[in-house]
């Protein structure tokens, strides 16, 4: 759901793209191509990333409560600021990135204070936490951390603390003979390539709960992806689009 409490069925419903035949089906196999969304191809002067599989995200809703009180009045000692308390909580969210680097990635990309205005300490912040890592081990034990590192910020300052799960999706390892057939393809062509770990969400990665899957990345300008510059190069693109049509060609023969 986003913020206002939609979801994609219901908008899907409101906009009339539901569609009305039923899900499922018999699907022998699925392969996407996409830009990386990314600099890793692009900085190692790689036109094709081999995708093995997905990362995994989890995302946390967190709730920041203190007390509203007049900007003039109010002597620092005696605030309960929620604003300068999530302002410390980011800071240590941003730090705990490095202590599972280089695979471990964070970011707050939502923050919204309650009622605000210039001269109200904030009383109540909500923020957003996204959490990714290539290991299932390893994100779990960066949502503890994150728990663990906000509650001893909020028990300093004597703020209400709550963290409440929002999505996860599990790393995804993609289909060992799917990924062959993408591999084999690169060779065969011969394009400059490396195996890469998608670190955004796909379709992909959706439909491996259903039937194998895989996937073939190609650069995008600068590493910009959600930015309006996007861009991706034209021999990129053919490049590409050859390893996906061989890559499919080659699954289409062996399950005839």
């Amino acid at each position: 759901r986003d913020v206002d409490g939609i979801s994609v069925a219901d908008a899907l419903q409101r906009t009339g793209y539901a569609g009305e035949r039923p899900l499922g089906g018999a699907v022998d196999a699925y392969f996407e191509a996409h830009i990386e969304q990314g600099p890793i191809l692009e900085d190692n002067a790689k036109s094709i990333g081999v995708v093995s599989g997905g990362q995994a995200i989890r995302w946390l809703d967190v709730r920041v409560e203190g007390m509203a009180a007049h900007a003039g009045t109010t002597p620092m000692p005696l605030r309960k600021d929620a604003l300068y308390g999530v302002a410390r909580m980011i800071q240590a969210i941003e730090g705990l990135a490095t202590d599972f680097a280089p695979e471990g990635l964070t970011t707050v990309g939502e923050l919204s204070i309650n009622k605000s205005s210039r001269n109200t300490i904030p009383g109540l912040v909500n923020f957003t936490v996204d959490l990714r890592h290539h290991r299932d081990e390893a994100i779990e034990a960066m949502e503890q951390q994150v728990r663990t590192r906000l509650q001893a910020i909020a028990d300093g300052r004597g703020l209400n603390l709550t963290i409440t799960p929002h999505w996860i999706s599990p790393a995804t390892p993609f289909d060992a003979e799917c990924v062959a057939a993408v591999q084999h393809a690169v060779d065969a062509l011969g394009y400059a390539q490396q195996s890469i770990v998608s670190g955004a969400g796909h379709d992909a990665i959706h439909l491996a709960r259903f039937c194998p899957t895989a996937m073939v990345f190609i650069p995008c300008v600068g590493g910009l992806s959600h930015n309006e510059a996007e861009d991706v190069l034209p021999e990129d693109v053919r490049q590409g689009t050859d390893v996906l049509l061989n890559a499919v060609l080659a699954r289409a023969e062996k399950a005839e």
